[in-house]
């Protein structure tokens, strides 16, 4: 036997049996490989807050202004908080960074170790939380359970949140907050860190599966959470999960890039419901008529309750939600139910009921990061 051949043989036998040894076998002797098992995300509600708690401010992704979050820091004052603001907020690095990699982490230590501080509000989304994925630590966010407030690219956040197992909120940041914070996105914030739980009714929206589900929800902006599958901060592991979607700015075709990569990676399949939020300004070059009808042909295989048109994302509306909650949504004809099962009041809330004041689309392209042009300078008026 040539040398080659038998150098060969011999790595196919030791392939053949590490495979063996590590996968599964069915009746007609074919190796199956072994599916990777899934995670219980269960987590604990951080306290709620009271009249005089510190609130952090920091920014763990792109640059904020520092007059918008001055302007943040007197919207927290009104609601009888005392607001703290991260020592190197303010900081830009590469044109768009609210500092290094080692500030920004820094920051989120200085707010998770400080035992005054009871919640954590981020300044601004853009890009950037990826890179502190595997220097922050699960134990270190479950050894102090606080509120981390924000969305977009805080997203990640989120996940490394709902996999430490402490709930966050998926809620609006300084950025919006400095507008001044009595629009109904910034006040049901507010309320909910103060422990008024909403119970959203939604209006029928022709894209909606109906069904009725349990879960925890987990997910947010689709862009930065797919990428951070098989991470520590992939909360999309575990099973019974209520995935909650939203976009800014993307094509239809990157859209659908992204939830054939969840559907590829299982994600689907371990999903009870979803909930869609905003796609706002997104792309319109394939003929279904809207990114909910392209999500729906999609999604109807899966047989399981589908939410269309939450208010909550890049939109002028941006409800907040409880991510890694128990959640229980209920899809009708005639409208839809988004229900925390949480401790706390508990409050109706209509969305259709909801109005603000339109944002122009710069500004939201702006915040999201979608644009080359930075923030340096501008300010919310």
């Amino acid at each position: 036997m040539k040398q080659s051949t038998k150098w060969m043989l011999t790595a196919i036998l030791a392939f053949t049996s590490m495979t063996t040894q590590s996968s599964c076998t069915d009746d007609d002797g074919i190796i199956m490989p072994t599916h990777e098992g899934t995670v219980v995300v269960d987590c604990v509600k951080p306290d709620y807050l009271k009249a005089g708690d510190k609130v952090a401010l920091i920014s763990p992704s792109y640059f904020t202004p520092m007059e918008n979050v001055e302007k943040t820091a007197d919207v927290l004052r009104g609601w009888g908080l005392e607001p703290v603001i991260g020592p190197n907020v303010g900081k830009i690095v590469d044109g768009q960074y609210a500092g290094t990699v080692s500030e920004r982490i820094s920051d989120i230590r200085w707010a998770l170790g400080d035992p005054s501080i009871k919640a954590i509000i981020c300044n601004r989304g853009g890009y950037g939380s990826i890179q502190l994925i595997n220097l922050l630590t699960l134990a270190e966010l479950k050894a102090s359970p606080k509120w981390i407030v924000g969305f977009s690219d805080i997203s990640t956040l989120h996940g490394l949140q709902s996999r430490a197992g402490v709930m966050s909120i998926h809620g609006t940041m300084s950025s919006f907050l400095a507008k001044g914070g009595l629009d109904a996105t910034s006040t049901l914030m507010r309320d909910l860190l103060m422990g008024y739980v909403p119970r959203y009714e939604l209006p029928a929206h022709e894209q909606n599966i109906t069904g009725k589900a349990s879960g925890v929800l987990v997910g947010g902006n689709l862009c930065t959470f797919v990428p951070n599958l098989g991470s520590q901060a992939d909360a999309t592991k575990g099973k019974d999960i209520i995935l909650f979607i939203e976009e800014v700015e993307e094509s239809m075709h990157n859209i659908d890039r992204q939830m054939r990569i969840l559907q590829m990676n299982g994600v689907l399949d371990r999903c009870k419901g979803i909930v869609l939020g905003e796609f706002t300004d997104c792309g319109t070059e394939f003929t279904y008529g809207s990114v909910e009808a392209m999500l729906h042909e999609m999604l109807a295989a899966y047989h399981i309750p589908v939410l269309c048109g939450f208010p909550g994302g890049h939109g002028d509306v941006n409800l907040p939600i409880v991510m890694g909650a128990p959640v229980t949504i209920d899809v009708r004809n005639d409208g839809a139910t988004l229900e925390f099962n949480i401790e706390g009041t508990q409050r109706e809330i209509r969305t259709a009921e909801i109005t603000t004041t339109p944002t122009p689309v710069a500004f939201r392209m702006m915040m999201a990061g979608k644009t080359d042009q930075g923030l340096l300078g501008m300010t919310v008026e």
